[in-house]
């Protein structure tokens, strides 16, 4: 019995010394919840495929809480989202350093390529990690929540009503969402219907962190993550300029919207994340 006691236990010793090289040659990615652990878990949150009766609010702090408390939620669970895919990143950036990618690492990084807009030929190498870097980052929650106020008129608006549409995104294929009313004749945008608010909220921020047009709101973030700062909206609205054709008006009155808001929104998020009272 002793015999076969030391054999089983070298048999084990082995088996833990050729697992890590066997992983590593069969291209099977090992399970990174190391990665985030730092990090808050992804939450599950509710689909809407419809908006609250915002019209019927008439007192307008309670409209304000109202639209903070329903929209606040589905912003963070993106941001977290979006953190889980910025630490798997930069795993997978450290292994490329040390000539370790996986199989299952270079079907990720095709992902990310597809999904945040760049090159389809693009190689795998500093550049990349570079870019994806840049694309793979968080949107303020305020920046998202004055945005989508300032959009849709407080979740009043037709295109928000009808389209689920919060942040007037356009889109170009004809049948794709609601024509404006005042589109010049022989115009062929429309303005973008989504299945859910969150697939709005998940469109906008796809759309800040890879269109052309937010380069510099995007430069303005890295030179924050270079300098320890915090990414916070009011320095990050100078970059959205090309947002709207009202340009630096446009981002004066998201800066007013930020400043008269910042306090409904502090008290919503203390409310939505403190813990439920224990019954006694």
């Amino acid at each position: 019995m002793r015999l076969l006691t030391i054999l089983l236990f070298v048999v084990l010793s082995i088996a833990a010394l050729l697992l890590p090289w066997f992983i590593k040659e069969s291209g099977v990615q090992v399970p990174e919840q190391s990665v985030t652990a730092h990090l808050p878990s992804i939450p599950e949150v509710e689909v809407h495929r419809d908006l609250p009766d915002f019209m019927s609010m008439t007192d307008v702090t309670e409209k304000k809480e109202e639209f903070f408390r329903f929209l606040l939620p589905l912003v963070e669970a993106e941001n977290i989202r979006i953190l889980h895919d910025r630490a798997y990143l930069k795993a997978i950036h450290d292994r490329f350093k040390n000539n370790e990618l996986t199989g299952a690492d270079k079907k990720q990084l095709e992902e990310w390529v597809v999904y945040y807009r760049l090159e389809d030929d693009i190689v795998v190498d500093e550049n990349l990690f570079g870019l994806l870097k840049r694309r793979i980052d968080i949107i303020p929650e305020m920046m998202v929540l004055v945005q989508a106020a300032n959009e849709s008129g407080w979740g009043t608006s037709r295109f928000s009503r009808k389209g689920l549409n919060l942040f007037g995104q356009w889109c170009y294929s004809k049948g794709c969402g609601l024509v404006p009313t005042g589109r010049v004749e022989g115009g062929r945008h429309e303005v973008a219907q989504f299945n859910s608010v969150n697939a709005s909220v998940k469109s906008y921020m796809r759309n800040i962190n890879t269109h052309g047009a937010y380069l510099d709101l995007r430069l303005l973030r890295e030179q924050k993550r270079l300098d320890n700062a915090d990414i916070r909206a009011r320095d990050l609205i100078t970059g959205l300029s090309s947002y709207s054709e009202r340009g630096e008006e446009y981002i004066d009155e998201l800066r007013a919207m930020i400043r008269i808001n910042q306090p409904i929104v502090e008290r919503v998020s203390e409310e939505l994340n403190s813990p439920e009272p224990k019954p006694e």
